[in-house]
């Protein structure tokens, strides 16, 4: 493979992964100027990667977020399994359940007005 080649590609490789620090630290930015204690539960499982990455992302980003682990403790267990979640994690966010932890749905459930008009 040509020199020439495996710069550019090193060269994107670069730009994409500082493209997507910026979205995240973006995402983050505008998220935490929302969410207030208490906005967001996240149901999980000692064994869950997704789990993993949503805690460190919203920690990384400043964002206030209670857990729980549904292994551990039959009031979170109970919980899981009334919001009929079919697997972890599963965030509340003000009421509305969100399975998995994708941004775009926590956004726009953050985006909403609090339940009672708080």
């Amino acid at each position: 493979m040509p020199r020439s080649l495996l710069i550019v590609i090193a060269l994107a490789a670069l730009a994409s992964w500082a493209w997507r620090a910026h979205v995240d630290r973006t995402d983050g930015e505008r998220l935490a100027a929302q969410v207030q204690p208490g906005d967001i539960r996240m149901v999980s499982s000692e064994t869950c990667g997704w789990c993993t990455a949503a805690r460190r992302w919203m920690t990384a980003q400043g964002l206030p977020f209670d857990e729980c682990f549904i292994e551990r403790d039959a009031h979170c267990r109970a919980q899981y399994e009334s919001l009929g979640a079919p697997g972890t994690p599963t965030l509340v966010v003000r009421g509305q359940r969100i399975v998995g932890f994708d941004r775009a749905a926590l956004a726009e459930a953050l985006a909403a007005p609090r339940p009672g008009g708080g």
